[in-house]
This record gives C-alpha cells, structure tokens and sequence, in this order.
C-alpha cells in the first residue's frame, strides 16, 4: 500500500472546503451504510465491468472521489491497475483501512497532480455531484487532460433538477447538497470537453425504494 498527498494543494473554495468537511464527519457511518450497495446492484456491477473491459489492465485508472474504496476494490477485482482519490482525509483512512493493497491519495478531481495523458481510465462515481455546474466545464476539461487518446471515463449521477439536501447525517453538525441533474446537458458539457459519449443510461435505483430516484451513469472516450 502506499499513501500519498498529492504535490498540488486542493483549491479550498467554499464548496470543497465544505464537502471536506462534510465526509471527515461521516467516514465511518458512511462506509457502513453503503458497504454492500455493489452486492444489491447487478445493474451497477453491470456497467462497471463493461467499464472494465473497455478500459482494460494494461493503463492506469483513477478512482476520482472514492470514497471509503468500495468501487474502487471491485474494479480492482476486475483486473484494473486502479488507485483511489479523495478530498477527506477520514475517507481515505477507511479506504486504506479496508482496502489495504490498493493505492489511495488526497487530492481534488479539479486539480490533479497527474501528467497529461497519463491514465487509461477515470471513474466518477457519484462524486461530481458536488461540483457546481458552472465548475463541471473545468472538470470535464482536467479529466480529459490526464487521459491518454482513447480513454475512458465512467460518469455516475443521480436524475433531477433540485438538490438533495443532507442535514445532520447520522446525527453529524454538518451539511451538504447533493446536485441532481440531466443526462442530456451532462452529455453536452462532456462532448464540449472533448469527450465523445458512447452510452447513456438511466435506471431506476435497485436498492432506495422508498424514493427510486433515477440514476444516470454515462460512458464516454476521450
């Protein structure tokens, strides 16, 4: 295992700082409360092996927002030669924690210490709900930076026009809000990048019955 804080400060702005804050409060409660969601989601396995075959073992992957590394262990599993990235620090324990093969370092998707071309792959994970809309074009773009001709991204998203707002999560003082958005100017914002999108999927969610928010997960190549 190695840990690394990547050589780039993240741009503590409001909203990443308060994201930081937000997952150092509930690393632990997190990682428990989503450790099988893999198991309970064949859809989910689905589109992350078809990921995986894309991509490949040959390249570097990143695991952009990985959180406490579940999506991170189970691409691995698949055969990636992948590492996880993070802004919370309390995450990246529980990930190195639980994952203890794996690479995972601290940094922000908007400023990676990467080389331009130096990734096969990179997995956003539900973790650019965080990013606002008018920061996304800037993410988009330093993703297709430090992938190489023909990479791939996976781009996970939940379905809407209005935030989620999380207050108080597991009896935390913190707060966030989780944006929901449109696969079609998601799309749009991707191929302006660079990005041609190969798929688009939305689904239903396998496992949160009680609101069954759709999800949107879209595949693109650089």
């Amino acid at each position: 295992m190695t840990e690394t804080t990547t050589g780039r400060a993240a741009p503590e702005d409001g909203s990443t700082a308060a994201t930081r804050a937000f997952y150092d409060a509930i690393a632990e409660e997190y990682a428990d409360r989503f450790r099988a969601a893999l198991d309970e989601s064949p859809l989910d396995r689905a589109l992350l092996g078809a990921f995986a075959e894309l991509v490949g073992p040959a390249g570097q992957v990143a695991d952009l927002g990985c959180g406490p590394g579940r999506v991170t262990a189970h691409l691995a599993s698949l055969g990636l030669r992948i590492f996880g990235l993070d802004l919370s620090e309390s995450m990246l324990a529980v990930a190195r924690r639980e994952h203890p093969e794996l690479r995972f370092d601290r940094g922000s998707m908007l400023e990676l210490d990467l080389p331009d071309g130096s990734l096969a792959g990179a997995v956003s994970w539900y973790s650019s709900v965080h990013t606002p809309w008018e920061r996304l074009p800037d993410l988009f773009g330093e993703v297709r930076r430090v992938l190489a001709p023909g990479g791939h991204l996976l781009l996970a998203f939940q379905v809407g026009d209005e935030p989620l707002r999380l207050d108080r999560p597991f009896g935390h003082p913190v707060a966030l809000d989780f944006e929901r958005r449109r696969p079609g100017p998601m799309a749009e914002l991707l191929e302006r990048a660079g990005f041609t999108v190969l798929s688009r999927t939305v689904r239903l969610s396998e496992t949160d019955t009680a609101s069954r928010v759709p999800q949107a997960c879209l595949m693109a190549r650089r």
